[in-house]
């Protein structure tokens, strides 16, 4: 099965999305832009959630999220039962989170790393794939704190 990629940005990680964009053509990596297209201002929960739910049923095998810092969107798509989402800011963190994590989201904030390194970060990301063993175990854990939850959350 083909690697395909679902992407979002809000308004402060539309330029990030726009090179992440131009690396995954460079490459020949099938995706869908989920938003946003502009620089105004808009939620990034909104978009959080619609490339969560993606890769959630399965359309998506990994998305990515960007916004100003990485974190918002972390949070947001990590609510959604299923995804692991990683905001990470180097390439050792993009690696682990595959391979350690099974992250199936990748977050970036565009106001904290420049577009080279980001194009970096997504390359050794999608890369990378899930070592198992006893990284297998950790994520059902992740996997029974939704279910205990509900992966209610709150405040």
């Amino acid at each position: 099965m083909s690697l395909r990629i679902a992407l979002a940005a809000d308004h402060g990680g539309f330029r990030l999305k726009e090179e992440i964009i131009s690396l995954l053509k460079e490459h020949g990596i099938p995706f869908h832009d989920f938003g946003t297209f502009s620089e105004e201002s808009v939620d990034y929960p909104d978009f959080a959630l619609l490339v969560a739910e993606a890769v959630r049923t399965g359309e998506y095998q990994r998305g990515i999220l960007c916004c100003g810092t990485g974190i918002g969107m972390a949070i947001a798509a990590n609510k959604v039962p299923g995804i692991r989402a990683a905001l990470c800011h180097d390439t050792f963190s993009a690696r682990a989170s595959r391979e350690h994590n099974d992250a199936n989201v990748l977050t970036l904030g565009q106001r904290v790393i420049g577009p080279g390194l980001a194009r970096e970060i997504v390359r050794v990301w999608l890369a990378s794939e899930f070592t198992g063993g006893r990284h297998a175990r950790r994520v059902d854990k992740i996997a029974g704190i939704e279910e205990k939850y509900g992966n209610r959350g709150g405040r």
